[in-house]
C-alpha cells in the first residue's frame, strides 16, 4: 500500500514579522530543508504525495473552543503592531497574517493521513506541517502551536472510525502538555512523551511533566511521561526507553492506530534539545513501532530547529517507513546513569497500572551524575555547549547510503512447494544451488546426517545465504528436515564467518544445541529459546526457557533478546526454528520482526520443514516487511518466567548494558566485564 507524504507549500508562508530571539528559530525553511532531503535522496518520489488540505472549523472544534478558533480567524485582518501585541499574551508564540491557514493545512495535513492509512489506501505515512501542535491547548496557542495537530487527528480517528484505543507517541524534545491535558481522563488514549525536563528547570517548566504525572480519574496510567533530567542523550538511551518502558506498555495496550508527535529537536545538534542522538536513531525507533497496531504509523512533524539534523532525521524515519534496511546505529549501547533513574522512575509510577510492569520494580535510586563507561553528562545546560561531532552529521546521501536496499527483499529456499505455502507477492524463490562439489565439502563433517534429498536442500540455502552477505537478498527462509537441521545450521554459521561476517547472532528454539567446536571468541552469540531452565554458558552463549504467556513472551523479547541484539550488533541474524521449538505463527512472526531492527534485515530463517506449513507465510510475511499479528489477550508473566529473566538479566547486566532498567548505586565506573 506503501507510503505517504502530505504538504502543501502554503504552510511556508507564515514567519515571524518582528525581533524575537526566542521565536525566530520556527522558521519556513525547516520545511523546505525536509523536503529537499527527502528530494534529493529520492525518498519522496517512492511516496504517494498528497497535497493538503484546511482543515474544518467544525475539526478545529473536535479539540478547541469556538472563541479561541475565532481569536485565531482574526489574525488573518491584524497588523503587524496587533499581531505583536497579541502574540504577547501567549508563551513563545507569534502570530502571523497567514497563521490561521497555514495552521489548518497542518491540522487537515495529519487528518488527511489518518483517513489515508485507515482506509488502507496507504500503510503509513508522514504529515510535513507547520505550525506544530503538540503544546496547544484548548483555548491557548504556546510554543510555537496554535491548533493541536496530533490531538486532533486521534479526536478524528475515534470520532470517524470508532477506534478505541490510540497511541501517541511523542519523541520531541519538549513536552507536549497540550496533548496530556486534552487526553487526562481518557483510557482511549496512550501518551508516552520524553523530554528534556531537568528538574523542572527546562521549558515549559511543568510539575506535571514529571513521570509521577500519570493522568486523571478513568485516565490514570494513560499518561506516560519520561522525564530527561541531563542534557546529552544518546542512541542508547532513546533505546532503553522504548524497550524498558514504551514497548512493555504498548503491547499491553494494543493500539489500533500509532499516532507520532515527530519533533527532531530531540536529534543531534539541535541548539533545543542538546541530545546526542544521531539520525539513524529515529529509523530504529519507527522500526519498533512498526511492530505495532499492524504496522498503521501517522507521523506528524513537530519540532527540529537544526536544519540538516532535522533533514536527515525526517530521511531516516520515512526510509524505514518505506520499508527499507534500518542502517548501523552508531555508538555503544551503554544507556547512561540519569537516563536508567528516569526510566526506573517511570516504570516505578507505572506499575500500578500496568501489568506488564508489576514484576520486579526497584526502588527510585537518588539522582546522580554517574555515568558508567566513561559517558559524561553535563550537570545543567547553562554549563554545557551542544556541540556536533565532526562526522555525526556527514552527508544526507552517504548516512542514506550506509546500507543500501537490496535488489530482492526476501528470498526462500523449501523442501515444500511455494504454491501451497501461498506466500505473499513479490517473494523469490531461490532456484540456484552452489555447486554440488562445494556442498560436499561444506558438509564433509556431518556426512552421516545429510541424504541425498538434504545435499540438495543444503546448496539452495548455502546460495540463499550467499545472496544475504553479498547485500543481493535481504533476508532469506529456509526449509531442512529435522535431522539434518542441527548440521545445516552449523554449516550455515561457518561459512557466515568464512565470508568475512565479523558478528553473528543466532537464535536457536527447540532442540538445537551450540556445535561444540564453534569458538566463544565473541563472534557468535549463540541465544537458545528453549526448556525450562535458565543458563549462562559463556558472555556469548545464554539459554532461556520459552515463556508460556503472552506477558513473559514479550519481556523476553523486550527484556532480553532485542538488548543482546542491540547490544551485540550483529552483521547477520541466523533464526533457527529446530524440533519441538514450540513457537505460534504469531510468536514467531513478532520475533523474526524485532530482529530486523538490529541487523537491517538480514535474517536468514531456518525452519524444520514439519513446521513449515504453518510459519511460512507468516515470516515470509515479517522478513518482507509487513507487520506481525497480534500476540492475543495480554497474560501476566507467570513467577517462574520473571525468576527466570530476572536471573539471567543479573548475570548479564556487567556485560551488556543495554539489559538494565536501573542504575548501579553512584559510585566509581568499572570497566565491562
Amino acid at each position: 500500500m506503501g507510503t505517504a507524504l502530505v504538504y502543501h507549500e502554503d504552510m511556508t508562508a507564515t514567519r515571524l514579522l518582528w525581533d524575537d530571539p526566542e521565536c525566530e528559530i520556527e522558521c519556513p525553511e525547516r520545511l523546505t530543508a525536509a523536503l529537499d532531503g527527502l528530494r534529493q535522496s529520492g525518498l519522496e518520489q517512492r511516496c504517494l504525495r498528497l497535497s493538503a488540505c484546511e482543515a474544518s472549523e467544525e475539526e478545529l472544534g473536535l479539540v478547541h473552543s469556538p472563541e479561541y478558533i475565532a481569536l485565531v480567524r482574526k489574525t488573518q485582518t491584524l497588523d503587524k503592531e496587533e499581531l505583536q501585541t497579541l502574540s504577547k499574551q501567549y508563551d513563545a508564540v507569534y502570530f502571523h497574517p497567514n497563521t490561521f491557514h497555514c495552521a489548518r493545512l497542518a491540522v487537515g495535513a495529519a487528518l488527511q493521513l489518518v483517513d489515508a492509512v485507515l482506509t488502507e489506501a496507504v500503510h503509513n505515512g508522514l504529515a510535513l506541517v507547520r505550525p506544530p501542535g503538540h503544546h496547544s491547548q484548548r483555548a491557548a496557542a504556546n510554543g510555537f502551536c496554535v491548533f493541536n495537530n496530533v490531538a486532533i487527528a486521534a479526536k478524528h480517528a475515534k470520532q470517524k472510525y470508532g477506534l478505541q484505543r490510540i497511541l501517541i507517541v511523542d519523541w520531541d524534545v519538549h513536552h507536549g502538555q497540550g496533548i496530556q491535558y486534552i487526553f487526562d481522563d481518557d483510557p482511549s488514549v496512550l501518551y508516552f512523551s520524553w523530554h528534556r525536563y531537568e528538574h523542572g528547570r527546562f521549558w515549559p517548566c511543568l510539575q506535571e511533566s514529571d513521570a509521577d504525572a500519570v493522568g486523571q480519574g478513568r485516565g490514570q496510567g494513560f499518561t506516560v511521561n519520561l522525564p530527561w533530567n541531563r542534557v546529552g542523550m544518546e542512541n542508547a538511551d532513546y533505546l532503553a526507553a522504548f524497550l524498558h518502558v514504551l514497548l512493555p506498555l504498548a503491547f499491553e495496550f494494543d493500539p489500533e492506530l500509532v499516532l507520532v508527535s515527530a519533533g527532531f529537536d530531540s536529534a543531534i545538534g539541535d541548539p533545543e534539545g542538546q541530545m546526542q542522538a544521531t539520525p539513524e536513531c529515529f529509523a530504529h525507533l519507527t522500526q519498533l513501532l512498526q511492530v505495532l497496531a499492524g504496522g498503521r504509523i501517522c507521523a506528524v512533524l513537530e519540532g527540529g530547529y537544526h536544519l540538516e539534523s532535522l533533514a536527515q532525521s525526517v530521511c531516516m524515519m520515512v526510509q524505514t517507513l518505506l520499508g527499507d534496511p534500518t542502517p548501523p546505529l552508531p555508538g555503544l549501547m551503554v544507556p547512561c546513569q540519569s537516563a536508567l533513574e528516569s526510566i526506573q522512575s517511570v516504570r516505578t509510577a507505572q506499575a500500578p497500572h500496568w501489568t506488564s510492569l508489576q514484576q520486579n520494580v526497584a526502588p527510585v535510586l537518588s539522582p546522580s551524575t554517574h555515568a558508567p563507561e566513561g559517558r559524561s553528562l553535563p550537570l545543567l545546560a547553562e554549563s554545557h555547549t551542544c556541540t556536533v561531532a565532526e562526522d555525526a552529521l556527514s552527508p544526507l546521501l552517504d548516512r542514506l547510503c550506509l546500507r543500501p536496499t537490496p535488489p530482492v527483499c526476501t528470498a526462500v529456499a523449501l523442501t515444500v512447494p511455494g504454491a501451497a505455502l501461498a506466500l505473499p507477492a513479490g517473494v523469490l524463490h531461490q532456484e540456484g544451488s552452489v555447486l554440488r562439489e562445494e556442498t560436499v565439502a561444506w558438509a564433509r563433517l556431518y556426512k552421516s546426517r545429510f541424504q541425498d534429498e538434504d545435499l540438495t536442500t543444503l546448496g539452495k540455502i548455502l546460495c540463499l545465504l550467499d545472496g544475504i552477505l553479498d547485500g543481493q537478498v535481504r533476508s532469506g527462509l529456509a526449509t531442512t528436515t529435522a535431522l539434518a537441521t542441527a548440521a545445516t545450521l552449523d554449516v550455515v554459521i561457518q561459512r557466515c564467518l568464512f565470508h568475512g561476517a565479523q558478528r553473528l547472532l543466532c537464535v536457536a528454539l527447540g532442540q538445537l544445541d551450540r556445535p561444540l567446536d564453534l569458538a566463544d571468541d565473541g563472534r557468535i552469540l549463540w541465544l537458545n529459546i528453549r526448556g525450562k531452565e535458565a543458563a549462562i554458558w559463556s558472555t556469548f552463549h545464554v539459554s532461556t526457557p520459552l515463556p508460556q504467556t503472552t506477558g513473559g513472551f514479550l519481556s523476553c523479547i523486550l527484556g532480553l533478546v532485542l538488548p543482546l541484539a542491540y547490544g551485540f550488533q550483529p552483521d547477520v541474524v541466523l533464526m533457527a526454528l529446530g524440533p519441538a521449538h514450540g513457537l505460534q505463527n504469531a510468536q514467531a512472526a513478532l520475533l523474526a520482526a524485532t530482529l530486523r531492527g538490529p541487523v537491517g534485515g538480514r535474517i536468514l530463517a531456518v525452519v524444520e520443514e514439519e513446521s513449515i506449513l504453518h510459519l511460512a507465510r507468516t515470516l515470509a510475511q515479517v522478513l518482507h516487511g509487513e507487520a506481525p499479528p497480534s500476540l492475543g489477550p495480554f497474560l501476566m508473566a507467570s513467577p517462574e518466567e520473571s525468576q527466570a529473566l530476572m536471573f539471567l538479566k543479573a548475570q548479564l547486566e556487567p556485560r551488556w548494558k543495554l539489559l538494565q532498567v536501573a542504575g548501579p548505586p553512584p559510585g566509581p565506573c568499572s570497566p565491562v566485564a
